[in-house]
């Protein structure tokens, strides 16, 4: 692997041609990506970076003197600065919430995209610290309000001070913002400092604010300029301070994001907006050009100093383009528990990046989110929509999720509308050409739909294929039993992936054991006359190896010390005991060359998918023109071989 030094030289030279930047040349010359400053500096990591999470507890003392000063003094003797800090604060977090979700959601749905790329865990991990900056602020807004006098004493507007901000924006804040943005392209401050934010070539509205601590102190001078020197002259105000900070937090997102959403017609109204107000293009060039268009949020400088990307006007006029795109497959699932609005992709950024059964810490304190989107999904969800975008080479993956809970797929009165909803998505897949739709988690449940056959029932020339994945979920199931077993409890299940594998293991002359007698006296129905010796029905036979879709807590206190059991359900088993192992739900790892994957699937592991899901792939990517769904399914042995192919890689050797 060549230094660094070779590689910063070789940037410096070939960014002179208006090559691609440091994160795209590191990648194109086989290096590893940049999860900090290549060179790191004095002060590039934050004072708080050893804490984690618990960082928040900078702003305590601040909470805990309001609190103390609320409950002593009363409300009437809060000044308007003082009562704005902390709300303040927490709508700043609210609106960079807003800008993510809001630029996910749309670059799911391939609206307007402009860097046509993926975004990868390593970009989510370096960006999951977007809070630093709002932390930093909020200490600075304290300790402001402790030293400067004439803080306490602001009036809550004053319009001449905030016509002050304006031109102190407009002249020094925009002049040296340009000139220190150059300074930092040099490659001594590049190296320990900006290289870090320009890591990420396909920005989202949190990259604005992914810096060095050392580049955000001078950010933090700069902007105290229209901030403070309104103060000092007596005409600032609490509400100049605010709208300056909403300013820059709304320019900062809108200028990472990685869609086009300034319209044409606000140009064309007023000309010279063009020097005043950049675009997400303008700036994207900047992460993928290297060299060009510098400025803050006021191009002017760029075009006064030559160095605006000739390409600008172009890629802007490209970007506005709508395009659509018809993804080859759509795998249709749904939400799970109120926690799972955190983890959509379109949801907290580094909740989703892990397995949802790792809570964190301060879930408790937004639940109100979770609930209301509950309520408005139940209210207002009348279709599907789009989450997410994955690629392997040049085929293309969609998942939509059906906006209801688990909750209420157990509830009868609501299947009608549940199946409308699937029902709905399959027919818009259809129509926009899609070739396969796989059905995740309940939206098969046999109760609902029969795995998807009322649907290919009611639509017999529906051309997307539909496809539930019993057929490869069933060969992960089978190839988890470790070799050489020769007994298996088959906990008691109806659904179609554990009973083929029950099948399939007697077929083997593998012993399933059973203690349910009407699920045994079905399954042994189904059997080929001389393969039903190796299926009995015992109470006190109990082997090593359980499978089953749900093995409730009595049923696991059987199990003898060291017990497997193997989930044959897309819901993992509740964990009750520690003496014994737990496999995974049936899932493969994917291959390296699938693209844009930096959240987690349910419960699963990173870069891990569900066998369900999969199969839906293969489906599309071997033509394979038959549905799987209701009694159907795909031989086992041929999906798995598919699988493998296509580089899926097993979880667990058999």
């Amino acid at each position: 692997m060549r230094g660094e030094l070779e590689v910063l030289a070789k940037l410096e030279e070939l960014a002179q041609g208006g090559l691609e930047g440091a994160a795209y040349l590191r990648k194109k010359e086989g290096l590893l990506p940049i999860t900090m400053a290549t060179r790191p500096g004095p002060l590039t990591k934050w004072p708080w970076q050893w804490m984690g999470n618990f960082k928040y507890l900078f702003l305590a003392p601040a909470v805990l003197h309001t609190v103390h000063r609320v409950t002593t003094k009363g409300w009437g003797d809060l000044d308007p600065a003082y009562v704005t800090m902390l709300p303040a604060l927490l709508l700043r977090m609210i609106h960079n919430q807003i800008w993510i979700s809001l630029s996910r959601y749309q670059m799911a749905r391939r609206k307007n995209v402009i860097v046509d790329r993926s975004i990868e865990f390593e970009q989510v991990d370096r960006e999951r610290s977007w809070d630093d900056q709002i932390i930093f602020n909020g200490l600075e807004f304290y300790l402001a309000y402790a030293m400067i006098p004439n803080v306490r004493l602001l009036p809550v507007w004053r319009t001449d001070g905030a016509i002050i901000t304006v031109f102190l924006h407009m002249g020094p804040v925009e002049f040296l913002y340009y000139w220190f943005h150059r300074a930092l392209h040099h490659h001594f401050l590049y190296s320990r400092y900006h290289s870090h934010h320009h890591a990420s070539i396909v920005t989202e509205p949190i990259t604005s604010v992914i810096h060095p601590f050392a580049e955000n102190v001078v950010y933090f001078m700069l902007f105290s300029i229209p901030t403070l020197t309104p103060i000092f002259m007596g005409c600032g105000s609490v509400l100049g301070v605010v709208l300056y900070i909403a300013y820059i937090d709304f320019m900062n997102n809108m200028g990472h994001c990685n869609f086009e959403l300034v319209p044409k017609w606000i140009f064309k109204a007023f000309p010279p907006l063009k020097y005043l107000m950049y675009t997400p293009s303008f700036h994207s060039l900047h992460h993928t050009q290297f060299r060009t268009n510098y400025s803050l949020f006021m191009p002017f400088y760029d075009y006064m100093y030559n160095t605006m990307d000739k390409s600008s006007d172009e890629l802007y006029e490209k970007s506005l383009k709508v395009t659509d795109e018809t993804p080859d497959l759509v795998h249709l699932t749904h939400m799970t528990t109120l926690q799972s609005t955190y983890h959509l992709r379109i949801g907290i950024a580094s909740i989703a990046s892990k397995p949802s059964d790792n809570p964190v810490w301060y879930s408790w304190m937004i639940w109100p989110v979770a609930w209301l989107s509950m309520v408005l999904a139940w209210v207002y969800g009348s279709s599907a929509f789009v989450i997410e975008r994955l690629q392997m080479k040049k085929f293309k993956m969609q998942t939509w999720t059906i906006p209801r809970y688990n909750f209420q797929y157990g509830m009868n009165w609501g299947r009608d509308s549940i199946n409308s909803l699937i029902e709905k998505a399959i027919l818009d897949a259809d129509e926009r050409g899609v070739k396969v739709l796989s059905l995740g988690l309940l939206n098969q449940a046999k109760a609902l739909n029969r795995s998807g056959e009322l649907f290919i029932t009611k639509y017999p020339k529906l051309r997307v294929r539909l496809v539930d994945g019993s057929g490869l979920a069933t060969a992960v199931v089978l190839k988890s039993i470790p070799l050489g077993t020769k007994k298996v409890f088959l906990s008691g299940s109806t659904s179609k992936v554990a009973h083929a594998t029950a099948i399939t293991l007697c077929e083997k002359g593998v012993q399933v054991i059973m203690n349910q007698k009407k699920e045994y006296d079905m399954l042994k129905s189904r059997l080929p006359e001389g393969r039903t010796v190796y299926l009995k029905f015992s109470n006190k036979d109990i082997p090593q190896i359980w499978i089953g879709d749900n093995i409730d807590d009595k049923q696991q206190q059987r199990a003898p010390i060291g017990a497997t059991f193997i989930p044959t359900s897309q819901f993992p088993l509740k964990k009750i005991r520690k003496d014994c192992t737990y496999l995974s739900t049936p899932a493969m790892k994917i291959p390296q060359t699938m693209e844009n994957v930096h959240t987690c699937e349910n419960w699963l592991p990173r870069r891990v998918m569900s066998a369900w899901r999969i199969a839906g792939i293969l489906h599309a990517l071997e033509g394979w023109e038959t549905h799987e769904c209701g009694d159907d399914m795909m031989d086992i042995e041929k999906t798995w071989t598919a699988a493998i192919k296509h580089g899926f890689v097993p979880l667990t050797k058999g």
